[in-house]
C-alpha cells in the first residue's frame, strides 16, 4: 500500500446508478459510487481520511507506519492501535480459514524477491536475487492479545497485510458511508469491491478486469448482458456483499530471468506456481471474497474443488486463458 488519495485528484464521473468519483490511492484505482449524488463530496472526504489511516497503520513502505515500526521491537510485545489490531485479527482469521495459504508473515519474503517498495517504483527487471526456498515463519507464531491490543512478532518477521487489509477496509468504509449518507454505496479499491446499503435496481453493474482494477462502466456501457466480453474483462451484477479478484498478471517483475509476482506460497516463501493467473470470487463480504481468491491462487489445481465445497461462486482464468467457473458463477453469455 502506498499513500492515501488526495481530494484534488478526485474525478467526478457520470454513473448510471447515481454519481461516482475516481482517484488513485494505496497503489490502486479507487472508485466510490453512491445512489444519492448529494452525498458524494462528504463520502469522498470520509473515504480520504479512512484510507490515510489505513495506510499509516499497515503500509510496508512508509517509514512512519505502525507495521514498519514493529521492526524495532525485536520480538518484544508492542501495544498497537485499535485499527492495526483489527487488521492483524482479520489477517490471522484468513490464515486459519485457509490452513495457512494466506499468511501475514510474508513481508520479509516479499522484500527478498524484489517487492520492497511501492510497486510503481519496483524495477521491471533486475539481477538475480539470492533467496532460499523455505517456509515462512508462519501465522501461528504471531501473538495478538486483542483485548489489550498487544502484538508480539518473532524477531526478523515483518507483517504483510496486503492480502486482507484493503478488502477489510472496503467492507468497513462502505458500511460506514451507507449509514452516514443514507444511500447505496459501492466502493472499489483495486480488485476489492464492497457494496452496502440499498443497491440500484438490478444490482450494481461491475466491470472485472484481469489486471485487476475494478470500476463501474460508464454510460456508454450501461446496457447489455450481465456477463460478457473477453477473458480479461467481464461484467457482473452485484446486489450486495463483496467481490474480489486476485491476479498474478498485474504485479510482475523479473529478477535474473525469473518472473516474480506478488502472491507467495507460504510453504516455499516464493511466488506461487501459476496454475491460475486470475481468480475472482463472490462472497458475503469483500474480505471473505479476497481471502478465498488469494488462497485459490496459492492452491492451484486444488482450488476449484475447494471453492465449490465452500459454495463460493468463482471465475478462474488459467495460464493458457481458459476459463473455469464454479458454484453458480454465471455463464459468459448469460443475461442479467
Amino acid at each position: 500500500m502506498s499513500g492515501p488519495l488526495q481530494l484534488s485528484q478526485l474525478r467526478v464521473v457520470t454513473d448510471p446508478a447515481g454519481a461516482a468519483v475516481t482517484a488513485r490511492a494505496l497503489g490502486v484505482d479507487v472508485r466510490l459510487s453512491v445512489t444519492a449524488a448529494g452525498g458524494l463530496d462528504r463520502g469522498a472526504r470520509i473515504l480520504d481520511a479512512d484510507l490515510e489511516a489505513l495506510d499509516l497503520a499497515a503500509s510496508r513502505f512508509r517509514a512512519d507506519s505502525e507495521v514498519v515500526a514493529l521492526d524495532a521491537a525485536g520480538g518484544a510485545p508492542v501495544r498497537i492501535s485499535p485499527l492495526l489490531a483489527q487488521l492483524v485479527a482479520a489477517a490471522l482469521r484468513a490464515a486459519e480459514l485457509t490452513d495457512g495459504d494466506v499468511d501475514p508473515t510474508l513481508g520479509t519474503n516479499l522484500a527478498a524477491v524484489g517487492y520492497d517498495r511501492d510497486f510503481s517504483q519496483v524495477p521491471a527487471r533486475g539481477p538475480a536475487v539470492a533467496v532460499r526456498i523455505q517456509p515462512v515463519a508462519g501465522w501461528r507464531a504471531v501473538q495478538l492479545d486483542r483485548a489489550r491490543r498487544v502484538l508480539r512478532l518473532p524477531p526478523g518477521v515483518r507483517l504483510d497485510l496486503g492480502a486482507t487489509a484493503k478488502a477489510w477496509a472496503a467492507d468497513r468504509i462502505a458500511a460506514r458511508l451507507a449509514t452516514r449518507l443514507g444511500c447505496g454505496v459501492l466502493l472499489c479499491l483495486g480488485g476489492d469491491v464492497a457494496a452496502a446499503g440499498p443497491a440500484p435496481h438490478g444490482g450494481w453493474r461491475v466491470r472485472i478486469d484481469e489486471a485487476p482494477d475494478w470500476a463501474l462502466p460508464g454510460p456508454e456501457e450501461a446496457s447489455g448482458a450481465s456477463v460478457a466480453g473477453r477473458a480479461d474483462t467481464t461484467y457482473v451484477r452485484m446486489p450486495s456483499g463483496g467481490l474480489a479478484t486476485s491476479s498474478t498478471s498485474a504485479r510482475r517483475w523479473v529478477r535474473g530471468g525469473t518472473v516474480m509476482h506478488h502472491i507467495l506460497d507460504p510453504r516455499t516463501g516464493m511466488p506461487a506456481t501459476e496454475v491460475w493467473r486470475t481468480v475472482t470470487v463472490a462472497a458475503g463480504s469483500c474480505l471473505d471474497a479476497n481471502i478465498a481468491s488469494t488462497a485459490a491462487i496459492v492452491r492451484g489445481a486444488r482450488a476449484p474443488m475447494w471453492l465449490a465445497r465452500l459454495r463460493l461462486p468463482a471465475r478462474m482464468i488459467g495460464r493458457d486463458g481458459r476459463i473455469a467457473t464454479v458454484a453458480g458463477w454465471p455463464a459468459e453469455a448469460e443475461a442479467a
